[in-house]
Order: C-alpha cells, then sequence, then structure tokens
C-alpha cells in the first residue's frame, strides 16, 4: 500500500512557502460523546477538536472549535461534553437534549493551533469571538 494511502494517526502538517503557510489536518473519526468511550478513546496531548449536535432533521450542525493545550484533548474534551460541569446556560441546554458528537487532530504547536483556529473561527462560526492568529503569516 502507498505510504500516502495508510490510515495515519489525527495530526496536523504544515508546509511554509513564499511566507505562507498551508495547513493539512487529519482528523479522528467522527465520535458519540460519552465520557467513557471520550477516555479510552482520545489521547491526554495538546491539540484541536470540533463539537457537533444532531439537529431535529438528524443533520450533524457544528456547535464549536476549540484547542487543549495543558490537560490535553481528553480532559478539556470530557469538561465540555458534561452538562453538569458546563456554565453557559444555552451550550447547557443541548448536551442535555441533544446526540453530540466530535473528533480531534493533534498537534504539539500552540501558534500552529491559533492560526488554524483563527482561520477556522473566521470562516465556520463568524458570530462567535474566536483566537487571534500568531501572527506569524
Amino acid at each position: 500500500m502507498p505510504e500516502k494511502l495508510r490510515k495515519q494517526p489525527p495530526h496536523l502538517e504544515k508546509i511554509v512557502k513564499d511566507g505562507n503557510a498551508y495547513y493539512s489536518l487529519y482528523w479522528s473519526g467522527l465520535r458519540k460523546a460519552e465520557k467513557y468511550d471520550i477516555s479510552r478513546h482520545v489521547p491526554s496531548v495538546a491539540g484541536m477538536y470540533e463539537m457537533y449536535y444532531k439537529d431535529d432533521h438528524g443533520r450533524i450542525r457544528l456547535m464549536s472549535i476549540s484547542r487543549a493545550w495543558y490537560g490535553g484533548l481528553r480532559s478539556k474534551l470530557r469538561f465540555d461534553t458534561d452538562p453538569d460541569l458546563v456554565m453557559d446556560p444555552s451550550y447547557r441546554k443541548i448536551l442535555e437534549t441533544r446526540e453530540i458528537y466530535y473528533r480531534y487532530t493533534m498537534t504539539d504547536s500552540m501558534k500552529d493551533m491559533l492560526d488554524v483556529l483563527y482561520f477556522f473561527s473566521k470562516s465556520y462560526l463568524p458570530d462567535q469571538p474566536g483566537p487571534d492568529d500568531s501572527g506569524r503569516y
């Protein structure tokens, strides 16, 4: 099997050319957010994740994009999917009433995470405040 076609672990790759950065994200599969499943399948490393909910028509809708640094993906996802721990009432209601799904990718560069999350937040969630980019590109 060609090297490129082998299943790769979720990760972020970057190519810098002429002062511009080009990112490729390799995501994990989409999984239902259940605390024991997260504990078994999500590593405790730095990375980014997306959360989705299933709407009334059975479609998967993007709910949030976030990053995990200290504590890692596992603990941040466990926290963000637990309605007893989330403070925002509207967010908590979604967690209590909808099926929640997630996917993640790993990276050990905070600056790369900021650049990617800046792009995603401006593209997919323009009404929500997002992070600043790293200022490198």
